[in-house]
């Protein structure tokens, strides 16, 4: 996979110096293609001592073809540094076909409708806080650690998602995915709610999941893969923008039943606020995992991590941050640059 990543940066590379402040986009009548991604690269202290690297990026392309006005069909495929990682070829790879006043059904490697309808705690640092954080790359947990809050059941399995298309501002969906090694079934259902009217803007979400037969089951990587009967999820959050002010808090409860091994499942919850200034925006976030409360034979492992983040956008497509935080009782400093396209 160093040729995944290598590639990767290079394409990166490429197309920011080529393309400019312009994502790169080809559209031709009916046809339209469009490439989209990001590069990071920084420094983090843990302890305040030696400096370390850290390195994050993705690549993500979307083909469309609007057969008519309202119907559309499309592929997207997308890699990033958390897949090469795991040794994986892709983030995504998947079909869909769009009807514009009904909704969307994708069909391939992709998240679960309950993941993609959720909210993310504000952050405007670099170091991924709502998918995979990469501070725990150089800062290891001393016990498993729920890193998301976001409720997830992988891309590793063949899915289908089915959302409806936004009315009165809610949008709803389902997902069922097998096919895979990880599990034998899993559905996914999620429902999400905004009020974008106003000086006071609102979002809502609620989602949940059941996977059968999990057996070496994995997305969180601070925390054990998962063999048990089955798994089950619930998540809600909200995020409230008045003006340039944006708060947050999301929630995500995991239970497995009769698991076998070390226990993975347990309680993440975290908020967050953020604010901008013209090309300036600070961000404070606080999270909090509880791995293992649900069995009482073993000690649950408590986990709290919190992150003051800077930002400063010195043009639309470059950006520095800096950000100060704690977690796994470990102080730590992180600055980088953001490139994005």
């Amino acid at each position: 996979m160093r040729f995944l990543k290598m590639f990767g940066i290079a394409a990166l590379t490429w197309v920011v110096s080529g393309a400019g402040a312009n994502a790169i986009e080809y559209d031709a009548g009916k046809f339209n293609f469009k490439l989209t991604g990001y590069g990071t690269s920084g420094i983090i202290q843990p302890d305040f001592e030696t400096p370390l690297f850290i390195g994050d990026w993705r690549v993500r392309g979307q083909a469309t073809f609007a057969a008519t006005d309202a119907h559309k069909l499309g592929a997207v495929y997308s890699i990033d540094a958390a897949a090469t990682d795991d040794g994986k070829a892709f983030r995504e790879a998947f079909g869909f076909y769009e009807m514009r006043d009904m909704g969307r059904i994708e069909i391939g490697f992709t998240d679960s409708i309950a993941r993609k309808l959720g909210v993310g705690l504000p952050d405007v640092g670099g170091l991924r806080i709502n998918d995979r954080p990469i501070f725990h790359k150089k800062i290891v947990p001393e016990g498993p650690v729920i890193s998301d809050t976001t409720l997830t059941t992988g891309r590793g399995g063949l899915r289908v998602n089915i959302v409806s298309a936004p009315r009165s501002g809610a949008q709803y969906g389902m997902s069922l995915a097998g096919i895979t090694d990880d599990y034998d079934f899993t559905v996914d259902a999620g429902l999400k709610i905004r009020r974008p009217s106003g000086k006071l803007k609102r979002a809502f979400t609620v989602g949940a999941s059941f996977m059968d037969n999990p057996h070496g089951f994995s997305t969180d990587v601070y925390a054990p893969a998962v063999t048990a009967d089955f798994r089950a999820q619930v998540t809600a959050g909200m995020n409230i923008q008045y003006n340039s002010w944006i708060w947050g808090t999301t929630a995500r409860v995991i239970y497995d039943r009769n698991p076998i091994g070390p226990v993975s499942d347990g309680i993440v919850a975290g908020t967050g606020v953020s604010y901008d200034l013209l090309k300036y925006s600070v961000s404070l976030t606080y999270m909090f995992s509880d791995t293992g409360v649900w069995n009482h034979d073993v000690d649950d492992f408590m986990d709290h991590m919190l992150i003051g983040s800077f930002r400063y956008k010195y043009s639309e497509n470059v950006d520095g941050w800096i950000s100060l935080g704690v977690t796994s009782k470990t102080p730590f400093v992180s600055a980088g640059m953001r490139l994005t396209f």
